[in-house]
């Protein structure tokens, strides 16, 4: 199982703050941003090595489920 960012948002927000410093900001008055989106995914296939069982209901809220 793994928590984290989504890396596309990630990606999009880093290039509205590139575009805000091409157009003359500096980049010490720009704000620190948090990531707002994330993403929770389940690799069965290792759990299922590891002799895991993931539960239907974890299952139902997982984002992306490798199988």
């Amino acid at each position: 199982m793994s928590y984290s960012d989504d890396r596309a948002e990630s990606f999009r927000q880093a290039g509205l703050y590139l575009g805000r410093i091409l157009k003359g900001e500096k980049p010490a008055d720009l704000p620190v941003l948090q990531p707002t989106k994330f993403i929770f995914a389940i690799n069965l296939s290792t759990a299922k090595a590891l002799g895991l069982t993931v539960p239907a209901t974890l299952l139902a809220r997982a984002d992306e489920v490798i199988e």
